[in-house]
């Protein structure tokens, strides 16, 4: 991934050799120099920002202000994209006309200021109007409520509901949306020089019937699926453990599949998710596998934290500082995300447009702050630069500018501005040194079948290594991340009736993705 030199630095440099200066100034640190510190607007497609090129140079001089080192730009709303090089098609919202691209432009004004972008995407949000998309290429137009049988991806509640006032969402637990999750998801990376990408809606959907389970994911293919796995035939209740873990679990796969895809592409690429942190902290309720993050969202992002499957987790800490209630969920959960990054990062991401610029900055300090245990996250993510205020959350685009203009101020001078100085991004030491590598592989059918849900073992020969068991998605896929340097046995436990190659041995390499390649098996049953 390339790194361009601020252009506007050498501007500067250029500007300051031509003066004499009437006495000495501080020089700014160089840039090894900076501490550590991610700091960084999320840019949503919903509101100005990137829809021409001057509003990407005002995002970009927007950032630099707050001396932030990068953007999180949403480029796929609803499987659009503001884009013209991926599977998504190209969005119908009102972007200058093609050949502009809005990717390629925020990317090129920000390389050059030195600001690295993150490309935002929605992922189990499908639509969200009674219009239709234009594109014939749309997954809501190929997959949506025309469709029928196995192409019909939507996500379903229980009682039968796919649609949610407008909005509708398709299924994780569906192996083509997993697929063609992947698939658009990497075209990015693979098109575009970005810096990585940010998951939004990695989970399963709101407007559930209590805050203790979900009440989505019963599209007739992930149903069937379950039933299949469990060995069971009944529908099972929305609070049904084992349906709710295997539900969990599609959510845990789509993201490792992800992971290992992206490293594949480009090992530098960071994978960040955003992350639910409704209502209060783990401490709160009992712990994280009572929060509502864990058991009505079915998001175990510190899960993935733990596997390493994700490189930064951007949490959603979205609370109301003037509330009491909320300013002591905000507490929690930034104790919480701060002490239990698992060897990865952590960024808080509180909502400015919650807050009066006051309270943003309370929250910015307290989000940094040392816990009681001595642990800080990696840096803040403010949501959203569009709406830098409550003020004028509704205002114009002017009203909204003086917000940001006096949150600028708040964040960056005066006593306890947290970002008075620029700092650098945060590095990655298990991708720019790392001490592992990792594993996956395809049980392929012949006919052009899977074995879908079958367990696969990772046995070490050459190391002291665990042995680990992965299960297989509905595309046969398997992976295993961060596996120590070395030989193994990768054992397939074959389904009845299959027949095939149940073994084979894998050689592991630091910083490498290995493939094991284990044939193609015959179904006699």
């Amino acid at each position: 991934m390339r790194r361009i030199l601020p252009t506007l630095a050498a501007g500067l440099g250029l500007l300051a050799s031509s003066l004499v200066f009437a006495g000495p100034a501080a020089a700014a640190p160089a840039e090894d120099d900076r501490p550590e510190q991610w700091r960084s607007y999320w840019v949503d497609a919903f509101n100005e920002g990137l829809y021409t090129p001057e509003q990407a140079a005002r995002t970009v001089q927007d950032a630099l202000d707050i001396n932030a080192n990068a953007l999180i730009v949403q480029v796929g709303r609803r499987y659009d994209c503001f884009c013209n090089r991926a599977d998504y098609p190209r969005t119908d919202a009102a972007v200058d006309p093609a050949p502009y691209d809005p990717l390629d432009e925020i990317i090129e004004q920000a390389h050059a200021a030195g600001l690295e972008v993150h490309a935002w995407v929605n992922v189990n949000t499908l639509w969200n109007s009674t219009t239709p998309p234009r594109s014939p290429e749309h997954v809501y137009n190929q997959h949506g409520p025309d469709a029928e049988g196995a192409d019909r991806w939507l996500n379903k509640k229980f009682d039968g509901t796919e649609v949610q006032g407008a909005n509708v969402y398709v299924d994780p637990g569906h192996p083509d949306v997993a697929d063609y999750i992947v698939s658009a998801v990497s075209s990015i990376v693979s098109e575009y020089d970005v810096d990585g990408v940010n998951l939004d809606y990695i989970r399963y959907p709101d407007h559930n019937s209590t805050t203790t389970h979900s009440d989505w994911g019963y599209n007739d293919v992930s149903v069937a699926r379950f039933q299949e796995a469990a060995g069971r035939a009944d529908v099972p209740e929305p609070d049904d453990a084992e349906w709710t873990d295997w539900r969990r679990d599609q959510v845990t796969g789509l993201v490792r599949k992800l992971y290992l895809t992206l490293w594949d592409i480009d090992p530098a690429a960071r994978l960040s998710v955003n992350a639910i942190t409704y209502g209060n902290g783990p401490q709160a309720v009992g712990g994280w596998e009572n929060t509502r993050t864990y058991s009505e969202v079915l998001q175990d992002w510190v899960g993935w934290l733990d596997e390493g499957v994700t490189d930064t987790v951007m949490t959603m800490n979205y609370k109301r500082n003037w509330q009491p209630a909320q300013q002591q969920m905000f507490a929690e959960w930034s104790e919480f995300m701060a002490d239990n990054q698992m060897g990865r990062q952590t960024v808080n991401g509180p909502g400015l447009y919650l807050n009066p610029v006051g309270d943003s900055l309370a929250q910015a300090q307290q989000a940094l702050a040392p816990t009681a245990a001595g642990n800080t996250v990696a840096g803040w993510s403010g949501y959203a630069y569009a709406n830098p205020s409550s003020t004028h959350v509704d205002g114009s685009w002017q009203d909204r500018s003086a917000e940001r203009d006096a949150l600028t101020e708040a964040l960056t001078q005066g006593p306890g501005a947290p970002f008075s100085e620029p700092a650098s991004v945060p590095a990655m030491t298990w991708k720019d040194t790392p001490s592992d590598g990792h594993v996956t592989g395809r049980l392929a059918v012949r006919g052009g079948g899977v074995l879908d849900q079958a367990d696969v073992t990772l046995k070490p020969l050459t190391n002291r290594s665990q042995p680990v068991s992965a299960t297989t998605d509905g595309d046969g896929w398997f992976g295993f991340a961060h596996v120590d340097p070395g030989v193994y046995l990768v054992t397939v436990d074959l389904p009845r009736g299959v027949v095939g190659a149940p073994v084979t041995a894998v050689k592991v390499d630091r910083g490498q993705v290995t493939e094991a390649r284990l044939g193609t098996y015959i179904d006699l049953s």
